[in-house]
């Protein structure tokens, strides 16, 4: 008789042991399969992770242009960057804010004043420190976006904006540096600066209020000498890549002084966590793969000397000895398969009840930096993928091939003769 058949036929002659063997592999599939999907829901996790936290590296250098920053920008390693252009302005139509306290020395009137407003060029606002960080909060409208590169809008503060009874949508009219032309700015958004009034006299141009954002391009037509930016901030995806990025700008800045500061912090807080689990999913998965094996090579090896006078009898007949082998390997490898359909089901619940506990958290303990508009506000999915399905077949396998060959070397040292007088 063929052995895959009689191993058919042995599995329904012992349906209590072949159910207990069930269910011992639905139990080592499904806590595979919540391994790999724990796994990949930490790979998910960690990749928007990179993409909305990431490291945020500070250039600063005498010769970096906005020119020179677009050509960083564009680097694969780079997600979103920010240059900054601080420029003074004049005010046309508007009242800029004054200190509250009196100027020292009393009225100078015949003392020229610098221009009362503080423009920053910058690309996004959202990568601005005090922005990013949340001590800065945009209360109407929104922020400068890349989108605005071409167009003349800005952002003004709240205590601006009150002054004059701005709201989003009106036009403010801002003085060039060299006093010959006037550029109509939109207002898109109105923030507030967390920073008081300060408590002596302060120029106009100081005063936390004046301060308004505009695109790179806006502040280069106000004022067309000022070429060289304050600094430019680059977000990358982990701190391994802040080494390429440094090359880069070395290449593009020559080997003159500039500063390159690599802030992480915010990353290792969020990103090294999520690594961690994804460790600890892996070997979790090791374990089982190996502990699942030893315990299915348990129950085969009792299975065999429990079934010594039918492989007695069989090896009498003539039954090859590798063939009662692989008899054991198909009835173990016929339970697992449909132990893996079964994992399926479960696995997903359980699963995701795992991401749910190990990584929902990450989210509610995130700091305001974390929570960007580009982060998602739930716990991450963990969903079943084919290629997950896939590992744990092929593990449920590997390990039937192990669990009985092992056991098997036994039966290759098996006689006919002794087994069944030892029977007698």
């Amino acid at each position: 008789m063929n052995f895959v058949k009689r191993a058919g036929l042995s599995l329904r002659a012992r349906k209590v042991r072949t159910a207990v063997l069930l269910g011992i592999f639905v139990v080592i599939c499904t806590l595979l399969l919540g391994g790999f999907l724990l796994q990949g829901a930490t790979a998910r996790q960690e990749a928007d992770a990179q993409r909305t936290i990431g490291v945020d590296v500070t250039l600063k250098g005498k010769t970096l242009t906005p020119a020179l920053a677009d050509r960083l920008g564009s680097s694969p390693q780079v997600h979103r960057y920010n240059p900054r252009l601080p420029i003074e302005a004049g005010a046309r139509g508007i009242e800029p804010l004054e200190s509250d306290v009196p100027r020292p020395g009393g009225d100078r009137s015949g003392v020229k004043t610098p221009r009362p407003l503080a423009l920053n060029g910058v690309r996004d606002s959202g990568l601005l420190l005090p922005f990013s960080y949340g001590s800065n909060k945009i209360t109407s409208g929104r922020g400068i976006t890349p989108e605005d590169a071409g167009r003349r809008v800005a952002m003004v503060e709240k205590r601006l904006a009150s002054k004059n009874g701005l709201k989003v949508g009106d036009t403010i009219r801002a003085l060039s540096a060299d006093g010959k032309s006037t550029v109509p700015l939109t207002v898109v958004g109105i923030f507030r600066d967390a920073t008081p009034n300060p408590t002596r006299w302060t120029p106009p141009h100081l005063l936390p209020g004046n301060t308004l954002y505009v695109p790179v391009r806006a502040a280069q037509q106000l004022s067309p000498g000022a070429a060289d930016l304050a600094e430019a901030v680059f977000r990358i995806g982990s701190p391994e890549q802040a080494e390429q990025l440094h090359a880069e700008a070395r290449r593009l800045l020559g080997t003159g002084s500039f500063d390159f500061r690599v802030n992480d912090k915010a990353y290792k807080d969020q990103v090294r966590p999520i690594q961690r689990v994804g460790t600890v999913a892996g070997l979790i998965v090791q374990l089982i793969a190996v502990a699942g094996a030893l315990i299915l090579g348990l129950i085969v090896m009792l299975q065999i000397r429990e079934r010594r006078d039918e492989l007695g009898m069989l090896l009498s007949l003539g039954e090859k000895k590798w063939k009662l082998i692989g008899q054991h390997t198909v009835e173990v490898a016929a339970v697992a398969l449909p132990a893996v359909a079964l994992a399926a089901l479960a696995g997903q619940i359980a699963a995701q009840q795992a991401g749910d506990a190990l990584l929902g958290h990450q989210e509610s303990a995130s700091s305001p930096r974390t929570r960007s508009p580009d982060a998602g506000a739930d716990s991450p999915e963990t969903r079943v993928q084919p290629s997950d399905l896939g590992k744990v077949a092929g593990i449920g396998l590997g390990i039937s091939l192990v669990s009985t060959v092992v056991p098997g070397i036994g039966i290759l040292r098996l006689h006919p003769r002794s087994i069944l007088t030892d029977s007698e």
